[in-house]
């Protein structure tokens, strides 16, 4: 591992500036997916799948709708204790030509503290924040978008990012607080701190538009109402699914169970089956957020629910 490896969680701006000067002035290596990381080729994309840590989530939030016997069951497959379970971070670093694409930025130092090791972790790999040319923000939760700034600055500054128009319109609701639960207020002034600090370099998305050739937005909301995938052509066309599938082994098995989080819950449910479905139906690959690391696959039915069958 190289000296930029060993950075901590709460590296400061200093110290990944001093870094990051080093990296700028070396060449892009030929392949910045050297490091083991999990690492693949789809289509005209280079992809390495890049660990952003863990969160631990407690049992009501995972599985709300699960009686005490099936809770237990999956917590226990979760690696988790009676009344919690750690879930991966998994963020996908794609290369398009002369573009580095994050799709989210994890969590920074604005979330849990086992959160936040993506810098860290593209320094191994040899790719400073000011290589990174392009941000595609799933959602502005704080485990997706945290690490837009650091210390107040923005992190990746050479980046164009790009967010759904129903995501921003939804955190920057001037009555968001009237009209939504207390429980949101918190990650609304987040989401809100995230994206006006890149407001001035933010291209606004909808299902459809393409990002780079052949990676294009698809429309996934319930999560937030704004939530995105990214999908990306190529043989059994890549599925990038943020939180819409929020964990493999839990919404695969059980995908008529809620998630915690989700904003407008029967929404989620109904588009999280529909893609569950459409990924068994055009045997599309799969790359989930909050899944066992790193979170590349397949989805099979058996009966009315799947299993995810690793890549």
């Amino acid at each position: 591992m190289s000296n930029f490896g060993i950075l901590n969680a709460h590296a400061t701006r200093r110290q990944l500036l001093v870094c990051t000067a080093t990296l700028a002035a070396m060449a892009l290596p030929r392949d910045i997916f050297a490091a083991p990381f999990y690492k693949f080729a789809h289509g005209s994309f280079d992809i390495s799948v890049v660990s952003d840590g863990f969160i631990t989530l407690p049992s009501e939030v995972l599985l709300p709708d699960a009686e005490p016997e099936e809770r237990a069951d999956f917590l226990m497959r979760l690696g988790g204790s009676a009344e919690s379970a750690a879930v991966q971070a998994n963020i996908p670093l794609i290369r398009h030509g002369d573009d580095l694409i994050l799709i989210d930025n994890g969590s920074g130092t604005n979330f849990q503290p086992t959160a936040g090791r993506l810098a860290q972790n593209l320094l191994t790999l040899g790719v400073a924040p000011e290589q990174i040319t392009k941000v595609v923000f799933t959602h502005a939760h704080p485990d997706h978008s945290g690490a837009t700034t650091i210390d107040g600055s923005v992190l990746y500054p050479n980046a164009r990012y790009y967010v759904s128009q129903a995501e921003w319109d939804f955190w920057m609701d001037k009555q968001f607080e009237a009209r939504r639960p207390a429980a949101l207020h918190g990650f609304a002034r987040g989401a809100r701190r995230d994206l006006l600090a890149v407001d001035d370099r933010i291209t606004f998305v909808r299902d459809g538009d393409e990002i780079v050739p052949g990676m294009s937005i698809v429309s996934t909301p319930g999560h937030t109402p704004g939530h995105v995938s990214v999908e990306l052509e190529g043989r059994d066309n890549l599925l990038i699914t943020g939180d819409a599938c929020t964990n493999d082994t839990i919404f695969f098995a059980r995908p008529d169970w809620h998630f915690g989080f989700d904003t407008d819950t029967e929404v989620a449910l109904a588009n999280r089956r529909k893609l569950l479905d459409r990924a068994a139906t055009e045997k599309l690959k799969l790359l989930g957020f909050h899944w066992t690391y790193p979170g590349v696959g397949h989805a099979e039915r058996r009966g009315d629910a799947y299993k995810f069958v690793p890549a």
